[in-house]
């Protein structure tokens, strides 16, 4: 009798999962793939507190998960981009909201981790200057790591800040032993989103530190790259006509110029090459002007009548 109920426990937690499953779907229209290596159950409902009423957490098997994003996407095309996201240790998390605001809640719950060997590590991890604590009897693991060191009252003193593991790079033995006996925990685990699943579009969370000013420039630099390419090989392009008209335009000025051919725009330019002074701005004249009506107003001096009574002349 109890081997019948287990396969129909197991099946009706199946469907639940899909009812509940496919109920968010309906519901909200993003998704956020989240990471959840290294996360206790703990953690996990944590987020869900602070998530409460803006977004819903949905952690399950891979295979079951990807099953039921095949049969949605059979109906609706637009979810076929979610099936591969589902890889690794992953969950949905599904949202209404603002998506940067929601992941800056994600991200602010982390746990202070010791380092494994053999595990890659997520940032750089320095070992800081100064006393560690330890007994001269360890002087030679430092030496072993290629630490300086020097003993001072009693205990090893580290010379230098030593950079120990480099961001990508696998933790080693020896680096595990050191940072254990110097009671560092380098890393920090948390809940990670990798992914973002928006009307049908997946991209990769990175997009959402973008503000609109970063968005605007990346677009402009797209169209100022599309106008070279475009003006480079002789193909007509949105972003490259007026670039076109302007170019046709200086060739048009430069032909009247040097003929005896004109038209409305270009004859502004032969009249200034004809004569440039009739085209000084009124606010330099005046400012001109002003000077040498002060200079004119101003009276004469007086002629100095003692020296042309002295009877000689410079030049005599």
């Amino acid at each position: 009798m109890s081997e019948e109920k287990a396969p129909n426990e197991k099946r009706l937690r199946k469907m639940q999962f899909r009812e509940r499953m496919e109920r968010y779907f309906d519901e909200y229209k993003s998704i956020l793939v989240i990471g959840v290596d290294n996360v206790g159950s703990n953690m996990l409902q944590q987020v869900r507190i602070a998530l409460r009423g803006k977004a819903s957490i949905l952690m399950g098997k891979n295979t079951l998960m990807r099953m039921i994003v095949r049969e949605r996407a059979e109906k609706d095309p637009k979810f076929e981009p979610l099936i591969e996201c589902l890889r690794g240790n992953v969950g949905f998390l599904f949202t209404n909201g603002d998506l940067n605001e929601i992941r800056k809640v994600v991200m602010e719950f982390k746990v202070p981790a010791a380092a494994k060997s053999g595990a890659f590590a997520p940032v750089d991890v320095w070992v800081p200057k100064g006393p560690s604590g330890l007994d001269p009897g360890n002087t030679a693991f430092f030496q072993a790591l290629n630490i300086a060191t020097k003993i001072a009252r009693g205990a090893i003193e580290i010379v230098n800040d030593v950079h120990l593991i480099k961001k990508g790079e696998r933790v080693n033995a020896s680096a595990t032993a050191l940072l254990t006996k110097l009671g560092i925990k380098p890393f920090f685990y948390g809940i990670k989103v990798e992914k973002v699943f928006d009307n049908g579009c997946v991209y990769d969370a990175a997009v959402l530190d973008l503000s609109q000013d970063d968005l605007m420039a990346k677009f402009w630099s797209g169209v100022n790259m599309v106008a070279s390419v475009s003006l480079a090989i002789g193909y007509p392009t949105l972003a490259s006509i007026p670039h076109s008209f302007a170019n046709a335009f200086k060739q048009l000025v430069a032909i009247s110029v040097m003929t005896d051919y004109t038209f409305p725009e270009a004859q502004i330019f032969k009249d200034y090459l004809a004569d440039p002074s009739a085209f000084a701005s009124a606010a330099p004249a005046q400012s001109a002007a002003g000077p040498a009506a002060a200079a004119a107003a101003a009276p004469e001096p007086e002629p100095e009548e003692e020296e042309e009574d002295m009877g000689f002349s410079l030049f005599d």
